[in-house]
């Protein structure tokens, strides 16, 4: 299959279907990086994810005799949506498969763009157990399973992202950044690139605690991650598809690893600096920029935000993620004294103006002289917890600094 050639197939497929979304230079960033920093709105699509293209484009292309049969898939979030949605347009019957945690948000926007076309089956902890059940039910029951990234007509219509760049932005394109999850945008995309824009730069990027591309392709073969942190979950994967990694092995010009504190940190950035809600993902390429301030200085570069998918409720634990990796919030186990006014000598010559208690877990017990206690601290400045520590051995507090044991920390804080 000529991949290019598919590409410029689901472009026309979609017509009327997705949007072409906004692609504008964002003046914080390229101030920030002395470069021309372009946005491409993916998260701006009805559905709020670029995940729409794949997902038409491939249910859109069945013969007559599969669309009579239910579509299946398994998805926490983005490929749900543009699922069901793409089912709704067509017609066509879907069963969605979706971890039994997933929040009610989330199902009630499938639901929402499926209406009665869809069917949606709560199943499994974990995404892997739910895509187990989904894939095993379109075996038994001989139905057609719609991958998120693994297939060839899902990847070209991710790649039509690609075609709408190269069609909008007339100037030569430096650099773009594209997030990585199972691959199919970046496999999509990097192919328009390599076609029509060579000497543009394709920078893939990872979430730190999921690093399955950067790592098969570093071993030289799809190698599965024992582990991953889902708190990037629309690219969170503990394994990138066979094709996908094929693709991207020979297209990418390198990955970029960002940690899930700094993606929490630009989240907040973006919402607070020019009133974009993204999710996770969608923060990724944008925190891949530090990491080449030095390359992209002068030049043209494009950043993919791939969805805006977030759930209010994760506020706080944004929040939390991004004070920690900018060193702004610090935890301690510290032995206090159990008398009368050692709280009042510990807030008073211990810490510092500008620095705020934000959690603290103390029992009293009569029976001993001193009482562990979980003291979390937000400051103003990274370098205060130096003054924090210093001050609290010439107190002689006994302490913990929870922040560099992240076994003692997940298990106090979690």
């Amino acid at each position: 299959m000529d991949l290019f050639k598919e590409i410029q197939k689901a472009q026309k497929q979609l017509e009327g279907v997705v949007q072409t979304t906004p692609l504008a230079e964002n003046l914080n960033l390229s101030t920030a990086y002395q470069a021309r920093v372009f946005l491409k709105r993916e998260d701006l699509q009805l559905v709020r994810s670029y995940k729409i293209r794949g997902a038409y484009n491939k249910i859109s292309t069945l013969s007559e005799e599969d669309k009579a049969k239910e579509i299946v898939c398994a998805s926490a979030g983005n490929h749900a949506q543009g699922v069901a949605y793409s089912c709704q347009l067509l017609g066509i019957n879907g069963r969605i498969y979706m971890p039994k945690t997933t929040p009610k948000q989330k199902i009630k926007q499938v639901q929402l763009f499926g209406k009665e076309f869809v069917e949606i089956v709560l199943t499994g902890d974990t995404f892997d157990d739910t895509y187990r059940s989904a894939r095993q039910y379109a075996e038994d029951k001989e139905k057609i399973f719609v991958h998120p990234f693994d297939d060839m007509k899902v990847i070209a219509g991710q790649g039509t992202v690609g075609l709408e760049i190269l069609n909008t932005l007339t100037i030569p394109i430096d650099y773009v950044f594209i997030p990585i999850g199972g691959g199919g945008l970046a496999s999509g995309l990097s192919t328009v690139f390599k076609q029509l824009s060579p000497q543009t730069k394709i920078i893939g990027v990872e979430p730190s605690g999921a690093a399955a591309m950067k790592n098969s392709i570093s071993f030289g073969y799809n190698t599965p991650l024992d582990t991953i942190d889902k708190f990037v979950d629309g690219a969170a994967v503990k394994q990138v598809g066979d094709l996908t990694f094929e693709i991207c092995k020979k297209n990418l010009d390198d990955i970029v690893l960002v940690p899930e504190g700094k993606i929490c940190t630009i989240i907040l950035r973006l919402y607070n600096e020019e009133a974009m809600v993204v999710e996770p993902a969608g923060a990724l390429t944008i925190g891949a920029l530090d990491f080449y301030k030095e390359q992209i200085r002068g030049k043209t570069v494009v950043c993919i935000v791939s969805g805006s998918n977030n759930d209010i409720e994760r506020t706080a634990e944004i929040k939390e993620r991004s004070l920690l990796y900018e060193g702004l919030m610090h935890y301690f186990m510290i032995q206090f004294p159990q008398r009368p006014g050692a709280l009042k000598e510990f807030v008073n010559d211990v810490l510092g103006l500008e620095d705020d208690i934000t959690y603290f877990q103390f029992a009293k017990k009569n029976s001993r002289e001193f009482g562990p206690v979980v003291v979390g601290i937000e400051s103003k400045d990274p370098s205060a917890v130096i003054e924090i520590k210093s001050k609290m051995a010439e107190k002689h507090f006994q302490f913990q600094y929870l922040n560099d044991n992240q076994a003692l920390f997940a298990q106090m804080i979690g």
